[in-house]
């Protein structure tokens, strides 16, 4: 078991270690992105990667205080989900109304890498494997997709 401390760093190296790897990828628009900390440009809607010791997951997490805004911004994706689905090549979990970690109440759609740890640098070719296509598919769907929600802003 790692401290604290030791687990930040592990987790720390493995975020700069994807950041580098995918830095020379251009957005869909051919800027240059900041892949690790993804802005969508609207508050309280993000594009996240998380992973543990225990599996990883990437996502739009939608993080409104009002939970009816929070639902408005997750019927739109609903209204969008064919297109959302084209870019990602797989079907992806649907939950509304969700406690985190923090014991806030978020809505997410997000897919998950089960049996796989930051804290094992074995783990990391795999890790990276799913995050990156994944982040790339979020911003190449965002590039046309975030036009339907110009009205939530």
């Amino acid at each position: 078991m790692y401290s604290k401390d030791e687990a930040s760093q592990i987790k720390q190296a493995f975020w700069t270690t994807f950041g580098q790897y995918i830095a020379p990828q251009l957005s869909a628009d051919g800027l240059k992105v900041n892949w690790v900390n993804y802005k969508t440009g609207i508050k309280h809607l993000y594009f996240k990667m998380d992973a543990d010791n225990k599996s990883a997951s990437i996502g739009i997490t939608i993080t409104h205080p009002d939970t009816g805004i929070q639902e408005l911004f997750f019927e739109q994706f609903l209204e969008i989900k064919t297109l959302l689905e084209r870019y990602l090549n797989e079907e992806w979990i649907w939950a509304l109304h969700q406690q985190d970690m923090n014991g806030k109440i978020v809505s997410r759609i997000y897919t998950e890498l089960k049996d796989a740890s930051i804290y094992n640098r074995e783990h990391w070719p795999r890790l990276i494997s799913f995050f990156k296509p994944r982040i790339i598919a979020l911003d190449e769907f965002w590039s046309v997709g975030q036009y339907s929600f110009e009205g939530l802003k």
